[in-house]
């Protein structure tokens, strides 16, 4: 999952980004609104988190933008503004949530997974493909009924590739959903993050390697040990 912040209190903001973060989930962070709507433009989210007073376009502005935009991405409102009315006008403006500060971050974080659940509402909760059992909301994966521990990274990794099922993922896309936009596009995480999750997950090979094009769950009885091997 990945999630930008539109937040102007940078402490906060980075507070939240690094929890997030401890939980599998990525996050930017746009501190007013010209930064939030420029990000929107460029890169794909899950959900947007909003303050709704904030430097430049408003919170409210960006929440209009995002729904007249068609595109169905969920919004919560995370602000201090706290009366009845305030959530009602929020709501009106097409938030699916509303969470007023002070907050806990285990609670954003079990509301931002009951949204993108919703978000998903066209798929199953629990994911499963060539043998493999993904279970996001408890973070958990088996691999033929044999629990499989990963990192949080391998596992922000394994879900981008589950939910393709069986489509080709390239690194690129793996390091903007399972990463956020501070990640070095020239960097080698995903290849070693990828191959790590191959030996965790075990024999024969359930990544795909598709030379010069990315990564896919296999869903074939051999191919997979094969490909996986190359790369």
């Amino acid at each position: 999952m990945r999630v930008l912040i539109v937040e102007d209190e940078l402490f906060m903001a980075e507070a939240i980004r690094d929890g997030l973060r401890l939980e599998a989930i990525a996050a930017d962070i746009a501190g007013d609104g010209d930064t939030a709507l420029e990000l929107l433009s460029i890169n794909s989210y899950d959900i947007a988190v909003l303050d709704r007073d904030i430097p430049g376009p408003s919170g409210d502005e960006i929440a209009e933008r995002i729904v007249s935009s068609g595109g169905g991405m969920p919004i919560l409102m995370l602000t201090a503004a706290d009366r009845l009315d305030d959530k009602q006008s929020g709501f009106e403006l097409g938030a699916d949530d509303y969470l007023t500060k002070p907050f806990e971050l285990r609670e954003l974080v079990l509301r931002l997974r009951a949204l993108d659940r919703r978000r998903a509402h066209n798929r199953p909760p629990v994911r499963e493909i060539a043998g493999l059992r993904l279970d996001p909301f408890r973070r958990e994966v088996y691999r033929d009924g044999r629990y499989v521990g990963l990192t949080r990274k391998q596992f922000a990794v394994l879900e981008v590739l589950v939910a393709a099922e069986g489509g080709v993922v390239s690194a690129e896309e793996l390091l903007e959903r399972a990463w956020d936009e501070n990640a070095d596009p020239f960097t080698n995480a995903v290849r070693i993050t990828v191959s790590a999750l191959r030996k965790r997950l075990g024999e024969p090979w359930v990544i795909a390697t598709v030379p010069g094009v990315g990564y896919r769950i296999d869903t074939g009885p051999d191919a997979g040990r094969e490909a996986g091997e190359r790369g």
